[in-house]
């Protein structure tokens, strides 16, 4: 029991951690930057700690919104994609709790907690920001609870995305096949800090305990 409650705070610390971080920056984002508005951070930073260098430019805060999945992809409909997350985040904290009760490793615990807390992350946008804000337009910033009401109905909401790093960003070489002369950027997804989570907490599953993965699951189901 003394174990259950060790790893149980450890799992709940990082859903409410990664969740405020994640909703503080939205927030942030939602009122106090125009639609598609766009700062370099790190000249930005640069000029507040007095740095005369020339900066980098492969960091930005972006604003935009979208419907779709993890990194703005549009699949599917705006209400089968909301209460797909729901269904997904009920499942997987149905799993968390089974893990946390049976003494899984700290760590697969940590992960799974960050796979939850991500996609939960999203599910608060798309279920409340609709209601919440009005329309992020490129001459007006969004307010919070709005007089008039919000942009969207429940469940219709839009993810706040914000992070993008254009690493790479230049033309490819006109010598080359089909794509000679085209824009590159890589990597151009703009994402939020709750598909960081989801990306971190799947990419250690599958370095760290992808071996771990099946035996975890055979564990809880065969132990109900």
């Amino acid at each position: 029991m003394k174990n259950f409650w060790t790893k149980g705070r450890i799992a709940l610390l990082v859903i409410f951690a990664v969740l405020i971080v994640d909703q503080w920056i939205k927030v942030a984002v939602k009122t106090g930057m125009y639609w598609h508005e766009s700062i370099d951070a790190i000249g930005w930073l640069y000029d507040k700690l007095g740095i005369r260098a020339e900066p980098p430019t492969w960091f930005y805060i972006f604003f935009t919104e979208n419907n779709g999945m993890a990194f703005g992809m549009e699949i599917v409909g705006k209400l089968f994609l909301t209460s797909f997350r729901i269904v997904a985040v009920t499942v997987i904290g149905w799993f968390l709790y089974k893990f946390v009760r049976h003494g899984m490793k700290t760590g697969f615990i940590v992960c799974v907690a960050l796979v939850l807390t991500g996609a939960l992350g999203n599910i608060i946008d798309s279920v409340f920001y609709g209601v919440l804000f009005d329309e992020s337009t490129h001459y007006s910033l969004a307010t919070f609870l709005p007089e008039h009401g919000g942009y969207a109905p429940l469940f219709y909401g839009k993810v706040v995305d914000m992070f993008y790093f254009p690493i790479i960003d230049t033309y490819l070489p006109s010598w080359m096949p089909f794509v000679g002369g085209k824009h590159f950027v890589f990597f151009s997804p703009i994402f939020n800090f709750a598909d960081a989570a989801i990306s971190c907490g799947i990419i250690a599953l599958l370095l760290f305990y992808s071996k771990y993965l099946n035996e975890a699951y055979q564990a809880v189901i065969k132990k109900e």
